[in-house]
């Protein structure tokens, strides 16, 4: 069950937040119909689902879930199948993953299919018969295919309209935003706000990662020109680049995508910071249950400090129960532009590199962006010898580097630990070893834990003193230090508090901060105040701003209170 109004799951016939009554989410499957060789999306409760709406005779199962297969693509398949060029030109295709469905009968390119492939050959047949690729045929079933299915279309948009109303209301119209990252279902949910809230000039936000598809990249320009009345943002990580980075601290992995906070939500959080300060916004998101395992546990309206990554923002996700096949059935009825890469057979649309793409999506990429792909297997290669594997290239091409873990053979590893000895003439005292001379900066981290006084400390050890923010009380001495075995060193005692271990733990974080930054920008992220900035290699909190929450030094939300401790981080 869950609430519309609230976007919340819950098992009760009434919504533990607003009281209003809930709704049961309707599951559905899709049938094929021989005679009209369209798919139809069905409920599984519709008695009638052995009906073709449209000739009234007997359907069959055909899947969960499916695509639509464009002529490029279904060329790419003939290929692939060692099939003539335009075999099935005639055909009413539709696929899920690398399984086929040809008027109805299907087909499947194996793993094996891809591996024994002559990806020069037939990325050179690609363009060599793409002038033969006619849409005549695509065009009537997809005709027939929305006439089928117009009655889940009215509903699916019906009932994602009143939720974005409903949602929208509780914010101020100019606190609205739509992200926009150029795939399907960011593009299908900026139509449904949009036309739901008859406001052509919503804020849009497009994260442009540098690992952006160039279809992506040629899709938001078009889009820019289609939409003139929205204000369309870019966010843009111009200080770091990737691969110098991955170079770094190791490429993303699977349980390691660093790159998602230094160059999406990062940058998405400046544009926010600038746009709105400390004020909290409304941000329609393209989430849907039915992409993965982790999604299907968001609800539809998030706004915890632990299920958003940009802690100003409440993500509301008007598309959340919508399947691929609702997707696609909204783009072709509607007739919106889209991302050209679904045409090429891309199945999702994110950075072209990304750890959690498949031995297809590899595949696609080699055909379609050689060089680009051949860059980054062989920055790969140079990784893997680097870091001592006995056989990079098995390494890299079996794909277990997408399952790395840790900072194992990269010197940057050795910044995230933090390194202290006991002080022994001062209680409640840890003397922690720093990788560069104690500075400014250093000082500055402490601010999430109260107010600086250094008039209180004493001067000749240029010692700072910490007030709690609430009585005024010392919590914190901090001091730069001489001490053995450590070039660079500082002193951190805590005093007046009921739990000094836990204080101890949280000004660790700050010191490892302090030698270990690498500008992911996930500390920007989680600072609702927008208090904290990293210019140029300054980290900077902000003490006007900062409300002292302590989200920047909590476990739970900075896994060792600084991602590169995840990303980083070695056995002894």
């Amino acid at each position: 069950m869950w609430c519309r109004s609230c976007g919340i799951e819950t098992n009760e016939y009434k919504c533990p937040v607003c009281g209003k009554k809930t709704e049961e989410e309707i599951p559905v499957e899709i049938y094929w119909c021989d005679s009209c060789k369209t798919p139809i999306i069905k409920q599984i409760s519709d008695s009638y689902k052995d009906k073709c709406p449209c000739c009234g005779r007997k359907t069959k199962y055909m899947a969960k879930d499916i695509r639509p297969v464009f002529p490029e693509e279904r060329l790419l398949m003939e290929l692939l199948m060692g099939k003539a060029p335009n075999t099935y030109a005639d055909a009413s295709v539709w696929a899920t993953g690398s399984r086929y469905y040809i008027d109805g009968t299907v087909k499947v390119l194996s793993k094996k299919d891809f591996e024994k492939a002559d990806i020069e050959q037939i990325a050179k047949d690609v363009v060599k018969y793409k002038e033969l690729l006619t849409y005549d045929s695509f065009e009537l079933y997809t005709e027939r295919f929305i006439n089928a299915n117009r009655d889940r279309f009215n509903y699916l948009v019906d009932e994602a309209s009143m939720f974005v109303k409903e949602t929208a209301s509780r914010f101020k119209e100019e606190n609205l935003i739509i992200s926009f990252s150029g795939g399907k279902d960011s593009t299908v949910t900026a139509d449904v706000v949009t036309k739901a809230l008859a406001d052509p000039s919503l804020v849009h936000i497009f994260g442009n990662t540098t690992l952006e598809f160039p279809t992506t990249i040629d899709y938001a320009e078009r889009f820019r020109k289609e939409h003139p009345r929205a204000i369309f943002q870019i966010a843009k990580n111009n200080e770091q680049n990737f691969l110098n980075m991955a170079d770094t601290i190791g490429p993303p992995a699977r349980m390691m995508r660093w790159c998602c906070s230094m160059f999406k939500t990062g940058p998405i959080t400046r544009v926010l910071n600038n746009m709105y300060r400390n004020q909290q916004v409304l941000t329609f998101y393209g989430i849907r249950k039915a992409e993965s395992v982790s999604r299907s546990k968001y609800n539809r309206v998030e706004d915890s400090s632990e299920s958003v990554k940009i802690n100003k923002q409440t993500v509301a996700s008007p598309i959340f129960f919508w399947m691929d096949i609702d997707i696609w059935l909204y783009i072709l009825t509607t007739g919106i532009d889209f991302n050209d890469a679904y045409r090429y057979g891309y199945e999702r649309v994110g950075c072209w590199l990304c750890p959690n793409n498949n031995n297809r999506d590899i595949f696609l990429t080699n055909i379609y962006m050689p060089e680009r792909a051949k860059e980054w297997r062989d920055f790969l290669i140079g990784f893997a010898k680097k870091i001592g594997k006995p056989d990079p290239e098995e390494y890299i091409d079996s794909g277990a580097w997408k399952a790395r873990q840790g900072g194992n053979g990269l010197p940057a590893a050795k910044d995230v630990k933090i390194r202290f000895t006991n002080c022994t003439s001062e209680e409640h005292a840890k003397i922690y070893k720093l990788s560069r001379p104690f500075d400014d900066e250093l000082v500055g981290m402490f601010v999430p834990f109260g107010k600086l006084a250094p008039e209180m400390g004493r001067k000749l050890l240029h010692e700072v003193i910490i007030l709690d923010t609430r009585t005024n009380v010392p919590i914190i001495s901090i001091q730069p230090f001489n001490q053995d075995g450590y070039d660079y060193a500082v002193k951190i005692r805590t005093m007046n508090v009921a739990n000094h271990e836990n204080l101890q733990r949280k000004a660790g974080y700050q010191v490892r901060k302090f030698n270990a930054c690498h500008k992911c920008l996930k500390c920007e992220s989680v600072c609702k105040a927008g208090a904290i900035s990293i210019v140029g290699d300054y980290y900077y909190i902000n003490p006007d701003k900062c409300v002292h929450c302590g989200m920047c030094v909590d476990q739970k939300i900075l896994c060792g209170g600084c991602m590169m401790d995840k990303y980083l981080r070695t056995k002894e």
